[in-house]
């Protein structure tokens, strides 16, 4: 699983800064949050809090303006998903492209709420709309990257 997370963590550094325009670079798949929500799934509710924390530092290093925001969503998204395992299959992969989808979706609101990044009709543009296709995006490589890795993985296509 290392080595899938560390590829994760290449392409999201290495391949999304070269996603095309502005507004492909907004819908672009998120690699951190697809690694975290790889690994918090299979980890403990604590072990998730703590890698979404780290990597909620590294998300604020990059974007210095609301710093903590992506810290503290990214820790609540980590030991949700690791919480989640116990309530759901966490080695089906249409509920792992639910968690992503949702997962993503819920750290963008969270980020938006406490970052204070964008007000009124600007927040409601982002938060049901980008939002949303960043998720789908997120949730569509985290599918690939299942399917291609599923034996590192162990997630079964059927029931």
């Amino acid at each position: 699983m290392g080595g899938v997370l560390l590829l994760l963590a290449v392409l999201h550094f290495g391949l999304r800064p070269f996603a095309g325009t502005a507004t492909m670079q907004q819908i672009a798949p998120d690699f951190l949050m697809l690694a975290l929500l790889v690994y918090a799934i299979r980890a403990r509710p604590g072990q998730g809090a703590i890698a979404g924390f780290f990597v909620g530092l590294l998300a604020d290093s990059l974007s210095p303006t609301a710093f903590g925001a992506a810290a503290l969503a990214h820790t609540v998204i980590g030991y949700f998903a690791a919480w989640g395992k116990a309530v759901f299959f966490a080695d089906n992969l249409f509920v792992n492209v639910v968690f992503f989808f949702v997962g993503t979706w819920a750290r963008d609101i969270l980020v938006l709420m406490t970052g204070r990044h964008v007000d009124g009709s600007a927040l409601l543009w982002q938060a049901l709309y980008w939002s949303p296709l960043t998720a789908l995006s997120t949730s569509l490589a985290g599918a690939v990257i299942l399917l291609v890795f599923r034996n590192w993985l162990h997630i079964r296509l059927s029931e």
